[in-house]
């Protein structure tokens, strides 16, 4: 049985006591074991190890935090949009003007009659139908819708006074003369019917606004301004 207090000898194999420093037999040094050194060594390793393994566990515990912190931002952001940009009230409807003046192509309505000023033309006359020198014919058509129940009657000459740049203008027959086929602004309109017919004025060649005051006997007490200008 092997002696515990002897070893071998690693250069020439023969038995030394482990106590001693060099081999008596070849002289060569032996080198003293540090068992303390070795248990310190091991411990040293697995401390290393099991630190690298604990840095792997935290690692991993960071990860759901990103989707934890979007989640808590997301509400916020949401609570705030109303606040930062606020649905705009809706616009109230602006209330209905109450015109008492009426251009070229607008239509005038009351108690269920529309009238307007269909169009203003301009007219040098004919071979035997001239104006005075320095003025025009002026031929003004209008057209009536009667959506009453009852008829109305329209007349060139009682319903209708003109105004040229504010001077007073009379109904001119001449004018009427270059209506061409269109009708005179004269007659009844039944109801639920058209009418359309030309009303026409002798004016100065270099007339500005031409304005024609209509009224009917259906408006009692009121009466509609039309408006042309020129130019």
């Amino acid at each position: 049985m092997k002696n515990n207090k002897m070893k071998n000898c690693k250069a020439c194999g023969a038995e030394v006591a482990k106590s001693a420093k060099s081999c008596p037999h070849c002289g060569a040094k032996l080198k003293k074991s540090h068992p303390i050194l070795a248990v310190v060594l091991v411990l040293v390793i697995l401390v290393a190890i099991i630190g690298s393994s604990g840095d792997d566990d935290e690692a991993k515990k960071v990860e759901p935090s990103t989707p934890t912190e979007s989640v808590e931002t997301t509400p916020e952001k949401e609570a705030e949009t109303p606040t930062e940009n606020p649905e705009p009230a809706p616009e109230q409807p602006a209330e209905k003007e109450n015109k008492n003046a009426f251009y070229v192509g607008e239509t005038a309505e009351l108690k269920g009659v529309n009238v307007a000023l269909v169009s203003v033309t301009e007219s040098t006359g004919s071979a035997f139908n001239t104006p005075t020198e320095g003025n025009v014919f002026v031929l003004c058509e209008f057209e009536i819708a009667n959506n009453s129940n009852k008829e109305i009657t329209v007349s060139s000459v009682l319903s209708f006074e003109a105004y040229c740049d504010d001077y007073t203008c009379n109904f001119s027959l001449g004018a009427l003369l270059e209506k061409g086929n269109k009708n005179q602004l004269d007659g009844n309109v039944a109801a639920g019917k058209k009418f359309n017919g030309v009303i026409g004025y002798e004016v100065p060649a270099d007339w500005k606004e031409l304005e024609i005051i209509f009224t009917p006997d259906f408006w009692s007490g009121k009466d509609i301004t039309f408006i042309a200008t020129n130019g």
